[in-house]
């Protein structure tokens, strides 16, 4: 690993950053393995499935019925985060259900091998995943970890919420107090980290996430493609043709979103909370998964089926 271009300049460059001794990380950088399989993992990312294969992934009985369970066995830890952040407690589970099947699917990869695969290996997105291993580099010399243990998914992303390092260094919580950020074996402060990441990127507490829609005009597709910031008024969709059963004033902001369905597009409009779920994974796919897995997880736990 230490002979690939731009390692030396990595090392060095994060030695003077945070005066992290280059030896050190040379120590560190030494024990790292270039995973062939990380980079044919990413080259087939789930999100490039149309709509209606990839709501078959994550929209299952076994998800329902495992989110239902989830919130019984950490009803505490959801009711206090959701009052410190306002986040909706079935959100909170659903991304978790999506990440890692509740904890039970966190990743074999070492956190290590597969950010140092991607940083130097996968010039697409080098840049990216240089922060990213320089960040956790830093957080386990901050956290007191062994950068050689930590496992994770083929993008380094981690424990049970799958963070990648910068969004734990800068959203994680120790939410049950015990003095540490544990995201890894602590179902409270994965939910608490949830909750905190989803507020600081715009979650509107009470707020809603997304409404059905219809587009009987011949803009939808167009206003689709204006991106999954809310910036479409509510007055400038309905004089697209665009109808949807929820309330929101004239200057109210939204996006258009289409969706690749077996039988044609399908529409959302998704609000402002929508928009923060994709923070989380950029994709409107992945945010609609969360959104509808919310619901069928809220209404099995209102009815009792666990």
């Amino acid at each position: 690993m230490l002979g690939l271009p731009g390692v030396s300049g990595f090392l060095e460059e994060v030695s003077e950053r945070y005066g992290y001794p280059r030896a050190e990380l040379e120590g560190v950088l030494a024990r790292a393995e270039v995973q062939p399989s990380v980079l044919e993992a990413i080259a087939r990312p789930a999100e490039a499935k149309p709509w209606h294969e990839y709501r078959r992934i994550f929209l299952t009985r076994e998800r329902v019925t495992g989110g239902a369970a989830f919130w019984r066995d950490q009803a505490a830890a959801l009711e206090q985060a959701s009052r410190r952040y306002g986040v909706a407690p079935e959100v909170i589970v659903a991304i978790i259900g999506v990440e890692t099947r509740y904890g039970r699917n966190t990743g074999g990869y070492r956190v290590l091998d597969a950010l140092a695969t991607l940083a130097f290996q996968y010039p697409r997105r080098a840049e990216f995943f240089r922060k990213e291993l320089e960040n956790f580099l830093v957080l386990t010399r901050e956290e007191g970890l062994s950068p050689l243990e930590p496992r994770g998914s083929y993008a380094g992303a981690m424990g049970i919420p799958q963070f990648m390092p910068s969004s734990y260094r800068s959203h994680a919580v120790d939410l049950d107090s015990d003095g540490r950020r544990d995201i890894w074996g602590n179902p409270a402060d994965a939910v608490g980290s949830v909750a905190s990441y989803l507020r600081a990127h715009g979650w509107e507490p009470g707020g809603p996430v997304a409404w059905p829609a219809t587009a009987v005009g011949p803009e939808a597709a167009q206003l689709a493609r204006a991106g999954l910031r809310p910036s479409l008024t509510a007055a400038r969709l309905a004089e697209a043709g665009v109808q949807f059963p929820g309330e929101l004033r004239p200057d109210g902001l939204a996006t258009l979103v289409e969706l690749e369905a077996r039988d044609g597009p399908e529409y959302w409009v998704g609000l402002q909370n929508f928009y923060a779920i994709t923070r989380y994974n950029h994709s409107p796919l992945y945010a609609m998964a969360v959104h509808l897995l919310s619901q069928e997880i809220k209404a099995a736990r209102g009815s009792g089926r666990t």
